[in-house]
């Protein structure tokens, strides 16, 4: 997820998304670059239109969204014997790239 964050930032900021610039990222951020993983995303990310991309993810991310919206209110309700952290949930590598080849065409 770090990657496609640190695509995120540079595209916020104005810049090009280059290998080294994600690189640099994810350096400030005290994370060990690999570099097929920034190949991967900026082969993945080249002539693709990042603010349509996002639009579109948006519009489609809104129906989702809203039928969450009772299943929370109903798991909310149910008392808990003891508070404990979230569990996070495992993403597989394959699940991500599908993620993000959903989000950015």
């Amino acid at each position: 997820m770090e990657y496609i964050y640190s695509a995120m930032v540079l595209y916020a900021a104005g810049k090009d998304i280059t290998e080294d610039a994600v690189a640099a990222i994810l350096k400030a951020a005290g994370v060990e670059p690999d570099a097929a993983k920034i190949k991967a995303l900026t082969a993945s990310l080249e002539g693709v239109n990042i603010a349509d991309a996002i639009a579109s993810a948006s519009v489609m991310a809104a129906p989702a969204a809203a039928a969450a919206a009772p299943a929370a209110g109903a798991a909310a309700a149910a008392p808990e014997a003891k508070a404990e952290e979230p569990e996070e949930e495992a993403v597989s590598e394959e699940e991500a790239a599908a993620g993000l080849s959903a989000l950015f065409g």
